[in-house]
């Protein structure tokens, strides 16, 4: 195999961060993934399969994996693949091990509940000094894992950086692309999660391929309006971190959020799908709460996000909240 030199270590034992320590693998880096999952330490171990997160997906034997957190601080790139409402604490647990030049390439899609932060702004909160690049994108980890051609966006202010991580990361089948825009990147991410599960909603309802539709370009609408107030660009929403993803989401069952979505509209209480999943809490319910309150901050008008959070918070019907949606004024088209 040809090696790049390069050391990554990878936080994060769920299906995206076994998929990112194979690509890494794949791409010549040597890899040491960290989980404090001792029952995926073991499969990978035992099995080369994290049968958990990532089952029928081959790992090398070259990825080391364990709970060594000190370890995957000492390398040349970290990526952090934890899911939004645990990246605080892994952030404080690695303040003390963590050489403040060693570059972040944060892969935690969400809004953080409670500070309404997105996830490298709390990394920057506690790990102020550290180069910190986003990944995000249409990318269902499995497909990617397996080697299926597929793009994501690297986002990262200095080029120098990008290059680098892109050469620690990158191969024929796996093509990050560049851009400047951290925020936007992020806001992409984060909210197509809550469109997705409207997606799901409405097609559990059997309201059909019209109404998906409209909600992905309306919720569309949604994202851009806060990504604006926020601080990102449009264009960067236009890319595969924006349209790219919420396409990927809201297209297909595949998508936790999008089946999550269909299982309520086909009148599942949401505490008994959550415990039926047997894997963490889908992160679109989490971003429900935290961009509701974000749009809210910021003046935003989100009435699709809303409706969702009507649904999953306060209890309301999803046949009274859609007639709420189909109640109201008509207005221009935009964002």
């Amino acid at each position: 195999m040809h090696t790049n030199n390069y050391r990554v270590g990878v936080i994060g034992g769920g299906a995206w961060g076994t998929a990112l320590s194979i690509l890494c693998n794949r791409a010549g880096s040597a890899v040491t993934l960290c989980t404090r999952n001792a029952n995926v330490i073991q499969s990978i171990t035992e099995k080369r399969s994290n049968e958990i997160y990532l089952p029928s997906v081959f790992v090398d034997p070259s990825i080391a994996v364990n709970d060594k957190l000190a370890e995957v601080c000492r390398g040349d790139i970290l990526i952090v693949a934890v899911p939004s409402h645990t990246l605080r604490s892994v952030c404080i647990a690695m303040s003390d091990l963590l050489p403040t030049h060693l570059p972040i390439v944060l892969a935690s899609k969400g809004i953080e509940r409670g500070s309404l932060m997105l996830m490298s702004e709390v990394v920057k909160s506690i790990l102020p000094h550290n180069p910190l690049a986003i990944l995000s994108g249409p990318n269902f980890a499995e497909e990617a894992a397996r080697g299926l051609p597929t793009a994501t966006t690297l986002a990262c202010p200095d080029s120098v950086l990008w290059d680098m991580l892109m050469y620690a990361i990158s191969g024929r089948l796996f093509r990050p692309y560049m851009s400047t825009d951290m925020i936007g990147t992020q806001i992409g991410g984060a909210v197509k999660n809550v469109i997705a599960i409207a997606c799901g909603i409405a097609i559990g309802k059997n309201f059909g391929e019209n109404a998906r539709g409209a909600i992905v370009t309306r919720g569309f609408a949604e994202i851009a309006r806060l990504c604006i107030a926020k601080g990102g660009k449009y264009e960067t929403l236009m890319g595969l971190s924006g349209l790219g993803d919420l396409i990927l989401t809201c297209g297909s069952t595949k998508s936790r959020n999008m089946s999550f979505g269909l299982a309520l509209g086909q009148g599942l209480p949401k505490e008994e799908i959550l415990s039926n999943r047997g894997r963490t809490a889908t992160e679109g319910v989490i971003a429900a709460e935290s961009v509701v309150k974000l749009a809210k901050k910021l003046g935003v008008h989100m009435p699709i996000c809303e409706s969702v959070y009507r649904i999953l918070y306060e209890n309301a019907s999803v046949d009274q909240v859609v007639a709420d949606l189909l109640e109201r004024p008509f207005s221009a088209e935009g964002i």
